[in-house]
């Protein structure tokens, strides 16, 4: 029976930047339970992929901050811009922070399948049980056994299910006895206690803040949702979120006391906010609306939480609507330098399935591909 040099368990982004970066003279097969490689990839960011960021470093994710920095120095943001590049896609900047295909997902997973030409990709199969006997990985699909001296575990997270996401990748660390941290969703929007109900009637609209989260702060659009707050502002929040209180800033950029400083106007119409959300703070502020100039000491106190509304959230809107997950095998359980299990020799894991979790705006995707360069390295080596 063949025996693969390398198996790879998952054709998403980090599974083909693996394939894509190994010797012609390795035997590799990418093995995926979907109809088609890179589907995450292909839907991303309104089907254009947000790639990556103009800055990304360790502190733009949650998770190991050596396991990071190391992979982001193999094989950083300008290494996958020269990668794009050298194969003929010139990504787009949008509000000069995040990289986008210009037309279409289908120009990086073009290049990703073309760069992983020489594997074989063994779509449609699901995997049921791997062993390693004898120094070789068995691994048993639906359509048979699969045999490989190496095996890269790149199956991604728990969110997206539709697009055949699930747990496997957990199930395989736990089987060979390794530590995981359970997934859970991230990037994902925020549900409100009963108090904050007032931000659900404001459902459609949306503001420029930042939000203060466990000594982070973001900045970016926050929208307001029948369900709660969402907006790339709250899903990068919620990946700092556990339980207690964040903070919003709804005035970022102006300061509320210069705003109603002598001014004659109503206290709503210098707030520069749509109306409908000035009128809303300043009902679940208790400020009446009235001028500014009768505005008295303790008014101005409660007018001052404009920049720090503090809440608890009440939860948030589950894996249905996770970007991605939080959680994965520990980083702990990984050689930095190769993500080679430290217990099982020949065995790696990459991308998602790893608890790292970036922020919005191209970071995970980002950790995906630089993860999989890491292994990519230490297989070819």
């Amino acid at each position: 029976m063949k025996i693969y040099d390398v198996i790879i368990l998952g054709a998403g982004a980090s599974g083909l930047m693996c394939a894509s970066h190994l010797d012609d003279k390795l035997d590799v097969a990418i093995v995926d339970g979907n109809d088609k490689v890179a589907k995450k990839l292909k839907i991303s960011g309104g089907g254009k992929c947000n790639i990556t960021s103009v800055n990304v470093n360790e502190y733009n994710y949650d998770g190991d901050e050596e396991l990071i920095s190391y992979a982001l120095s193999v094989f950083s943001k300008d290494d996958l811009l020269n990668f794009l590049d050298v194969n003929g896609v010139e990504p787009e900047l949008r509000k000069n922070r995040y990289y986008f295909c210009k037309n279409s997902s289908d120009e990086i997973i073009d290049i990703l399948k073309l760069k992983s030409k020489k594997a074989d990709i063994l779509l449609h199969r699901e995997i049921f049980t791997i062993k390693k006997e004898n120094e070789i990985f068995n691994v048993m699909t639906s359509k048979g056994l699969l045999q490989s001296k190496k095996l890269v575990v790149a199956t991604g997270g728990k969110s997206f299910k539709t697009l055949g996401a699930s747990e496997i990748g957990l199930e395989i660390a736990k089987n060979f006895g390794i530590n995981v941290k359970e997934f859970s969703p991230a990037l994902v929007g925020l549900t409100l206690q009963k108090e904050q109900f007032w931000m659900k009637e404001l459902s459609g609209l949306s503001a420029y803040v930042h939000i203060a989260v466990n000594e982070k702060i973001l900045k970016e659009e926050l929208l307001f949702a029948h369900k709660g707050i969402s907006g790339p502002v709250v899903l990068s929040a919620s990946l700092y979120w556990k339980k207690g209180n964040i903070s919003i800033d709804f005035l970022p950029n102006d300061d509320i006391v210069e705003l109603i400083q002598g001014s004659k106007k109503l206290i709503s119409s210098v707030i520069p906010l749509p109306k409908r959300l000035s009128k809303a703070i300043l009902k679940a502020l208790e400020v009446e609306d009235g001028e500014c100039k009768k505005i008295t000491q303790t008014i101005k106190e409660k007018l001052l939480k404009i920049h720090k509304y503090e809440f608890s959230p009440a939860g948030n809107f589950g894996f249905s609507k996770a970007e991605v997950s939080r959680g994965g095998v520990l980083a702990g359980e990984l050689d930095i330098y190769t993500l080679e299990s430290k217990a099982i020799k020949g065995l790696y894991f990459i991308g998602e399935v790893v608890d790292v979790t970036g922020e919005l705006g191209g970071y995970n995707f980002q950790w995906a591909f630089s993860s999989a360069v890491v292994c990519a390295n230490k297989l070819n080596y």
